[in-house]
């Protein structure tokens, strides 16, 4: 007979301690295949519970095939492979990073995020709300595979406004941050393809690009950006570029170069380009640069960007505009995927970009941006530091280049920084394969994330770390 140690009060139903009791006898061998159990009648007045708690427990043991019920005969232990039942599970890998973890830092001056206090929330959560109250049975379905109607035409009319290119909705492609798209993209143009980055370049394209396992180049660059010509010599088909501000050099690529870039991808029918327009949003000197997609005339640009910078990289929002022999191919071999975005998110981008708020809140972003680029320029003069530095790519963007000429190499001048809590990054992070091509004594310096009053406290930190021997003669920038 079965005896079982309820235990009162408690959150678990007593049949279901019951079953628990009787599965874990059978998966440990204490009941054997083919064994009967007690009644009902029987197991209920030993237990002192009642017949229905034992009812319960027995039929839930045969809906999970460990008791079979024989009518008019009873319940009986079902065969089974004890000797798989009893073998242990497997070992828990050890998940703990292999790198050290990134020590403290009172200040960073890292690229990859922004300001979440300027986030427009309360307008956000206005919007967020209008689109639940409205219960729009499309936002509750699924939608289109390439994304929400109205948000990509909200998005052609803002492309067209501030960027110069001319696209209908139908060729915008709606995902959920830029592994998602390029997950489209390799498919699309082949993985036979010989991709091509940019080096110096953004790493993370680069491991996305390998976990789809296909052949990478690196191209060089020079002061106008990337060398056409290194295009030809590597066989390239397929090139991803940062034209409008390189990452991280910060090089805003000429009209002439550009054109190089067109006339070489409208040489070969396999020939494209991924155009990475990833803030764009942010120019400060002189007038906004037309995207490179703008100037395409052979359906040769495959133009990328996001939400990232200009209003949270936690949105995960990013879209591309596609050529219309690209779209057409894309529609016959790719439309069984499914939008990465959910509905409720780009309904709310949607009303935030057609109410006109997008568009104020990157003028406000602008004039936020552009006091910390002022601060920050005016607290290197302040603390003695701009004759000895020189800075690079800051004229658009959210980062810019440091060069400094105090005899500190890039590493002493990270160390330097880190011994004052300050964390600054080495533009030699950036080179693909051969780091020692990186200038020296420069790190990339990304400034969106800190107030313009941590921003001084940083560079006074920044002065004392890099101190410059009263013997060496001042370089103006």
């Amino acid at each position: 007979m079965l005896t079982v140690y309820f235990e009162k009060p408690s959150k678990i139903p007593m049949y279901r301690q019951l079953y628990q009791h009787i599965k874990k006898a059978i998966e440990s061998g204490g009941l054997s295949a083919g064994e009967k159990l007690p009644s009902k009648r029987k197991l209920s007045a030993h237990l002192k519970i009642s017949q229905i708690t034992v009812d319960a427990a027995y039929q839930q043991l045969v809906v999970e095939g460990y008791l079979l019920a024989k009518p008019k005969s009873g319940y009986y232990v079902e065969s089974y492979d004890s000797g798989f039942l009893l073998k242990k599970s497997p070992k828990k890998p050890d998940l703990s990073p292999k790198i050290s973890p990134v020590p403290a830092y009172l200040y960073d001056f890292q690229t990859n995020v922004v300001d979440f206090r300027l986030f427009p929330n309360t307008t956000w959560a206005k919007l967020a709300r209008e689109v639940l109250t409205e219960n729009n049975s499309s936002v509750m379905n699924q939608n289109d595979h390439q994304g929400l109607d109205l948000l990509r035409q909200s998005i052609a009319d803002y492309l067209y406004r501030f960027r110069g290119i001319d696209c209908q909705p139908d060729q915008i492609v709606i995902g959920g941050g830029s592994e998602s798209l390029l997950d489209l993209i390799v498919p699309l143009l082949g993985r036979s393809a010989r991709y091509a980055i940019e080096n110096p370049g953004y790493r993370r394209i680069k491991e996305i690009l390998k976990s789809q396992d296909v052949n990478i180049n690196y191209v060089g660059l020079d002061e106008q950006g990337l060398i056409v010509n290194e295009l030809i010599e590597n066989r390239a088909n397929i090139v991803h570029v940062t034209p409008s501000h390189q990452f991280p050099m910060g090089i805003v690529m000429p009209m002439k170069r550009r054109m190089e870039l067109l006339a070489w991808a409208s040489e070969g029918t396999d020939r494209f380009i991924l155009e990475d327009d990833y803030d764009s949003e942010f120019r400060f000197v002189g007038q906004p640069i037309p995207a490179l997609q703008s100037l395409d005339r052979f359906g040769k640009v495959i133009y990328i960007n996001s939400f990232s910078k200009s209003l949270a990289p936690s949105l995960r929002i990013n879209y591309m505009v596609l050529p219309w022999e690209l779209l057409k191919k894309y529609r016959e071999l790719l439309s069984f995927h499914v939008c990465s975005v959910p509905n409720f998110e780009q309904y709310t981008l949607y009303k935030f970009m057609d109410g006109g708020y997008f568009e104020r809140h990157l003028n406000r972003m602008r004039n936020v941006y552009k006091s910390r680029l002022d601060v920050l320029i005016g607290a290197l003069e302040k603390m003695g530091l701009a004759g000895f530095v020189n800075i690079k790519g800051s004229e658009s963007g959210l980062h810019f280049l440091l060069e400094v000429r105090n005899g500190l190499s890039e590493a002493e001048l990270i160390n330097r920084a880190k011994d004052q809590g300050v964390r600054v990054h080495g533009l030699s992070e950036y080179y693909f394969e051969v780091q020692n091509q990186a200038p020296k004594g420069t790190v990339v310096i990304g400034y969106s994330a800190l107030s313009e009053e941590n921003i001084e406290k940083a560079v006074v930190l920044l002065s004392e770390a890099w101190k410059i021997p009263e013997s060496m003669p001042k370089k103006n920038c």
